[in-house]
């Protein structure tokens, strides 16, 4: 979109503005209070804003975009678009797809603008808004991005104005590229391996052999016979069997103040550490463990038609290390160590002993020996000695 040329008290505000952006703002952590401020700025320099928006693509296992609203009369807000049959209806409606689709901004005079030209027509009209811009901002990775701003000026947005703010776009927009991709560097690494992991990774943590060591409960879920439930399914039906199983682990392991540290094939591994809650470290991974299997109770028992499967789970208390291993550029940050094969194993021992909660002698030692049976001690598989392992109430 060609522009008016600035006069010299405007230019003086725009490259105010853009040395904000390139410079305070960067270091501001809460990207509602950079759209808050770019907006009072924009006010201050006379472009007259009642509402702008940004909305970005995430890369998010359960979202598909984040916008940050902000509005003259009530501040700051978020809005997610979560992954849904709906959410590709939501964007074929909105002004942003016609804006990447011609590259070109999308300006709306309102008063002769029909209420079906886009979804959010109505309720700018609602509103009192005059005139609306929607400004394409396309990431260096194809990421397809926009700002939109919002007047009810009852001129709308002069040629000036929208010179003002396309003289500040390529700065908004590199501002933007830079948080949008922190945030998706930090979420990716976060979906993939975990909390903590990310947190060393992103700190540097990316050499070969450096090994963490955690201090806690270590919990293992295990689908009993999911090679043979998973022999004559279909890739599709497969996946959409373990997302059912893991839906009823994570959720309260997450809940309960515990941590998945790593999905093994159809295993969960997670750990609870001291300090993450009120309540002991034990309590809690107990708790978690048993709201696990009364969700796959609840599951098997919906009556949808869907396969039923059954879990064992495994306590113990010890030590769970992780660290990077591998060759070369490829590495893996995986979990490794005695203690995490003993939880694995006593969760192995679930299907032989046709038990779905059982748990060390570690653990019951800390815990107490209040509700469980001792079942005796057992040979583990890659464990020297044998260990003693107690049942507990499901």
């Amino acid at each position: 979109m060609a522009h008016a040329a600035l006069p010299p008290d405007r230019r003086d505000h725009a490259d105010r503005l853009i040395g904000w952006l390139l410079g305070d703002a960067r270091a501001i952590p809460d990207p509602n209070d950079i759209l808050t401020g770019l907006c009072e700025r924009l006010l201050e320099a006379g472009f007259p804003v009642d509402r702008a928006t940004s909305a970005i693509q995430v890369l998010n296992s359960e979202t598909l975009g984040v916008a940050r609203v902000w509005d003259r009369d009530t501040g700051a807000r978020v809005l997610t678009l979560d992954y849904s049959r709906d959410a590709e209806k939501v964007l074929a409606a909105s002004p942003f797809r016609r804006a990447h689709e011609t590259g070109e901004w999308v300006s709306l005079w309102l008063p002769d603008t029909p209420d079906d030209a886009f979804a959010v027509v109505p309720d700018l009209k609602a509103d009192g808004i005059q005139h609306y811009v929607c400004v394409p901002v396309k990431f260096i990775n194809g990421m397809e991005n926009a700002f939109s701003f919002a007047t009810k000026h009852a001129v709308g947005f002069t040629d000036e104005d929208l010179a003002l703010l396309g003289t500040i776009m390529p700065a908004l927009g590199s501002l933007m590229e830079i948080l949008a991709l922190h945030r998706i560097l930090n979420e990716v690494v976060r979906i993939y391996v975990g909390d903590e992991p990310r947190q060393r990774i992103l700190a540097g943590d990316v050499h070969r052999g450096e090994v963490t060591h955690i201090d806690s409960a270590i919990l293992f879920a295990d689908m009993r016979g999911f090679t043979s439930l998973s022999m004559d399914l279909s890739a599709e039906e497969v996946t959409g069997l373990l997302n059912r199983y893991y839906d009823c682990i994570v959720p309260h392991v997450e809940a309960h103040g515990g941590e998945v540290l790593k999905f093994i094939g159809d295993g969960v591994l997670a750990v609870f550490r001291e300090g993450a809650g009120e309540e002991p470290t034990c309590a809690r991974s107990l708790e978690a463990a048993r709201a696990s299997l009364r969700a796959v109770g609840e599951a098997n028992g919906a009556g949808d038609g869907a396969i039923s499967f059954d879990v064992g789970i495994g306590l113990h208390l010890g030590e769970a290390a992780y660290g990077n291993v591998g060759s070369g550029q490829r590495l893996d940050f995986t979990v490794i160590g005695r203690d995490v094969n003993i939880a694995s194993r006593i969760a192995d021992l679930c299907g032989s002993l046709d038990e779905k909660l059982l748990v060390s002698m570690a653990f019951v030692q800390e815990y107490g020996e209040t509700g469980f049976r001792d079942l005796g001690a057992y040979e583990l598989k890659g464990v020297s000695e044998k260990q003693t392992v107690f049942a507990a109430k499901a």
